[in-house]
């Protein structure tokens, strides 16, 4: 299940894209037009522009908007930088990897090729789609 942060930061971003690359968004426009808290908004923006996703611009005119445009920018990385690693268990996890402590071995596991699965379809779909898509 997607937490809060990474559902309001895709509709945020989704959001930014319908306004168009480089154009300047007011944080309390998008907090009001998606319906998020307007400082958990800060928090989520905040670490997308951290993250090379978004800039900002202060004063008059100013706000948060996109970088790149829509179609570059790929769900798959977006996923990571808000909810974290795809794969459901660490040991299936590309980027994130961790031996699980209860497991004995990986090849013996029960669960892992089934998870292993579910990674792989998971990251075909979201390395398949993009802001773009969204909007």
């Amino acid at each position: 299940m997607l937490s809060k942060k990474t559902k309001y930061g895709l509709k945020a971003l989704a959001n930014l894209a319908k306004k168009g690359k480089g154009t300047p968004v007011l944080i309390s426009q998008i907090a009001q037009e998606e319906n998020i808290s307007k400082k958990f908004l800060e928090s989520i923006l905040l670490q997308l522009k951290n993250n090379g996703f978004l800039g900002s611009k202060m004063g008059k005119g100013g706000g948060y908007y996109l970088l790149k445009e829509p179609a570059e920018i790929k769900l798959a990385s977006m996923y990571r930088i808000l909810e974290g690693p795809i794969a459901l268990l660490p040991c299936v996890s590309l980027n994130y990897y961790e031996k699980c402590d209860d497991c004995k071995s990986e090849e013996t596991c029960m669960l892992n090729k089934v998870m292993i699965e579910v990674r792989d379809n998971t990251l075909c779909v979201l390395e398949n789609k993009t802001l773009a898509d969204l909007i």
